[in-house]
């Protein structure tokens, strides 16, 4: 199977349009599997059938049109989804995201990148909470870029380290990625009960 897939995008350049509509998708339909795309064109990159600068580049971008496109929905939604989600005592809920938001914003943007479906949350309620788009706009360019080369080099090595069987190097690749993210969002759910545990 893994064959089949990789002779079809293999040394096309249609593998960086797939690659960067699929990070696109995924910033605003979390069941399509970006990561799961990068790490396997990360993959080819290490036998010499892509080209691992342009993976990077493909994904970083489509991630962040993806983001700005979940971001301006977010906008444009925000003040119908505050009058009918968030009236009366729900408000005061929309008031703790708004401070989370303006204190640390920047670096929820960047962490939630690396949470399937937590990039869409962050980027809608930042959109809705109206965050400006001169804050937005460089901290979700980082997370793209960071996300994309993480993606894309965990595959890389991936591959390099199983040069004659790659789909071994993907088992791996994939393995590292779900285990950093699986860290961080434990790492996540510690510090919420910690901070739930405070008098």
């Amino acid at each position: 199977m893994f064959e089949s897939l990789t002779d079809h995008i293999s040394g096309s350049n249609w593998a960086y349009v797939f690659i960067f509509v699929i990070a696109a998708l995924d910033a605003v339909f979390p069941l399509v599997p970006s990561e799961t795309s990068v790490i396997t064109a990360g993959v080819l990159a290490a036998s010499g059938d892509l080209v691992l600068p342009l993976i990077i580049l493909a994904a970083a971008l489509g991630a962040f049109v993806g983001d700005t496109t979940s971001f301006t929905i977010g906008r444009f939604a925000g003040p119908w989804v505050q009058r009918k989600l968030f009236a009366g005592e729900k408000r005061k809920r929309l008031d703790w995201a708004e401070r989370t938001l303006q204190e640390r914003g920047g670096y929820l943007i960047v962490v939630a990148r690396f949470i399937p479906g937590g990039r869409t949350a962050v980027t809608l309620a930042a959109g809705m909470l109206a965050m400006p788009w001169r804050k937005f706009i460089p901290f979700d360019l980082a997370a793209g870029v960071i996300w994309g080369s993480y993606a894309a080099l965990v595959g890389y090595f991936g591959g390099k380290a199983f040069e004659e069987e790659p789909w071994k190097g993907l088992v791996l690749a994939l393995v590292i990625a779900f285990g950093i993210a699986g860290a961080v969002e434990a790492a996540r759910w510690y510090r919420r009960r910690r901070q739930l545990a405070r008098p």
